[in-house]
């Protein structure tokens, strides 16, 4: 394939996601009123196991119980970003939820509730080797949100080896 026609599909491709996305996003957002949706908390979770796999409790109950703090810290995050970050990240959201988005996205063919961990952090790998941008941006999104709500919570901290901050 030519350099001028990969770069032609490319640039195809980003106008078809950016189009369909801020569709997508306009029917389906993916937070509402500063927290997420249930597509939004669909994705988080999912990304959320496959991220965190083995930092997880491994009894369910617990597993269950993490991702909700999981989900209940990445609402406050979303709270404290800017309008305009909250907007990209609600579109992002949005068209990951989606079959089509997903699936262009990530390459993933399962919904996020049924996709395995092994399915999610191979789509998650593919995102973050991709030569497209976007594709590139969206996994750090992703694993930037997932990991650093995880981890501010002071019970994940011994997982580090951090024993906390010092009392002066």
């Amino acid at each position: 394939m030519q350099r001028r026609t990969l770069l032609k599909l490319g640039g195809v491709s980003a106008a078809i996601l950016v189009i369909g996305g801020g569709a997508v996003a306009l029917l389906q957002p993916g937070l509402r009123g500063g927290a997420l949706s249930a597509g939004g908390r669909d994705v988080f979770v999912a990304v959320g196991r496959a991220v965190l796999d083995k930092s997880l409790p491994a009894d369910d109950g617990a597993r269950q119980i993490a991702l909700n703090g999981l989900l209940s810290r990445i609402d406050i995050l979303v709270q404290a970003l800017p309008l305009h970050a909250q907007d990209e990240l609600s579109q992002l959201l949005a068209l990951l939820a989606s079959a089509p988005g997903r699936r262009m996205l990530t390459g993933l063919s399962q919904p996020w509730p049924e996709a395995s961990v092994a399915d999610i952090q191979q789509a998650l790998q593919q995102m973050r080797m991709s030569m497209l941008a976007l594709r590139q941006q969206a996994y750090a999104a992703l694993h930037d949100i997932t990991a650093g709500a995880y981890f501010s919570d002071a019970s994940t901290w011994p997982l580090l080896g951090y024993p906390g901050p010092r009392k002066l």
